[in-house]
């Protein structure tokens, strides 16, 4: 099966349906944030006609409120891989959030669900707070987290909570993913795909980001729900709630953006056995033809179409 990562503004998504047309393939988002209805342009979702034209799936599936986590992710994962074999196809992953292909890399230990309740109550407290107390109760994964990861801090915590032991001590006994994966990495040179970033963060504010985020500002979501913390929305609704002026808002959502890239490729470049593509100024079908090559040597029974 072929994983597709790199940090956001690569170009994932592109380079996937690319792939999947020549390869008869359908695409799984490993996007932590697109699975969910409500916000499509922050998320950058496909067009609508690419979306009929390629099979996607775990693409607008639930509702801005409801969890999702990565344990469920390599669930449905999983599911869908079986499905798409069985109708003769191939699959591809695609994605940038770090636990999602990092469950399918390295997998999953087999630890609690997450708890909603648990998950409110450290929602409210500030990052910079949450990490203090992880490095408390496990220094050791304190140590491999990055101060500003919230996600995986809060994952670390609730563990804790919910077991009485510290996440590091289930390190090692993670359950492998099922199918062989072909890992591609794609990466840009800084300066262009800075330039990306500030280019989509322009273009989702033309499109109506911030009217996308108003409607779910009216819906009145709790604090531990996915939209509240993700980029794009929660500086939108900071700017909502009076904290900074829109321009403001805007300068975080492209510094965030920046930021997040680097966090991501920090965290990829720790996985082992990547094919390190670098896109700088090379075509999209260069780019295709090459990973169609790399996946070939690793499936000979695969078959680009021309």
């Amino acid at each position: 099966m072929l994983l597709i990562i790199g940090p956001t503004a690569v170009g994932k998504s592109k380079v996937a349906t690319y792939v999947a047309e020549r390869a008869g393939a359908e695409i799984i988002s490993a996007d932590a944030r697109a699975v969910y209805r409500g916000l499509e342009i922050g998320t950058d979702r496909p067009p609508v006609e690419l979306l009929r034209r390629i099979p996607h799936h775990l693409i607008g599936v639930l509702d801005p409120w409801e969890s999702y986590d990565a344990a469920r992710f390599r669930a449905d994962c999983e599911r869908l891989v079986h499905e798409i074999h069985a109708r003769g196809r191939r699959a591809i992953v695609v994605g940038g959030s770090t636990l999602y292909v990092r469950a399918l890399t390295r997998g999953l230990f087999p630890g609690p669900r997450a708890d909603p309740e648990l998950r409110q109550e450290l929602a409210a407290r500030p990052t910079e707070e949450l990490y203090r107390e992880l490095a408390r109760v496990d220094p050791q994964a304190a140590g491999r987290i990055h101060p500003q990861d919230r996600v995986r801090i809060v994952r670390a915590l609730e563990v804790y909570r919910l077991t009485g032991q510290p996440i590091s001590a289930h390190w090692g006994r993670e359950k492998p993913f099922p199918f062989p994966l072909v890992v591609v990495g794609l990466i840009l040179g800084r300066k262009e795909l800075h330039r990306r970033i500030e280019a989509r963060v322009e273009d989702m504010f033309r499109r109506g980001l911030v009217e996308e985020a108003g409607r779910l500002w009216e819906q009145g979501l709790p604090p531990a729900a996915p939209a509240t913390r993700t980029i794009g929305y929660q500086e939108l609704f900071a700017h909502f709630r009076g904290e900074c002026t829109l321009v403001e808002a805007r300068e975080k959502i492209v510094a965030h953006t920046k930021a997040y890239a680097r966090r991501q490729l920090a965290f990829f470049r720790a996985e082992e056995g990547v094919h390190w593509l670098d896109v700088t100024a090379r075509p999209l079908e260069e780019v295709g033809e090459q990973i169609c090559r790399i996946w070939s040597e690793h499936d000979p029974t695969l078959e680009c179409r021309r």
